[in-house]
């Protein structure tokens, strides 16, 4: 059974960081390109950041330069370091594990709250 068990999220002030982990079991983790998403009350999910099998990074316009994404392929783990947060950060955030040809996955979500 493929699980994605998301970490890390909270309130935090303006301005502060929080790093978000995603737990990955039941698949073969390094086979497939994992990314960060986010939905905020009332809006859309978003697509936040992925990064592929070979490594390569790709960040939506609104968090380049202030969020990370990594994985790290024995601890079956992807990470969003996110910094210089403010209001419009707050959202719940998901992980997804995506392969061509394959069922995409999902997690159940990590709050983050972005307030004074």
């Amino acid at each position: 059974q493929v699980q994605l068990v998301e970490s890390g999220g909270g309130l935090v002030q303006p301005g502060g960081s929080l790093r978000l982990s995603c737990t990955v079991s039941g698949l073969t983790f390094s086979w497939y390109r994992m990314s960060w998403y986010r939905q905020a009350p009332g809006k859309q999910r978003e697509l936040v950041a992925y990064i592929n099998t070979a490594g390569s990074e790709n960040y939506a316009d609104p968090v380049k330069g202030r969020f990370t994404i990594s994985r790290d392929n024995v601890k079956n783990t992807v990470y969003l370091q996110m910094n210089s947060l403010n209001s419009e950060d707050t959202a719940r955030y998901f992980c997804n594990a995506k392969r061509e040809f394959a069922p995409d996955y999902w997690g159940q979500g990590t709050q983050v709250t972005v307030s004074s």
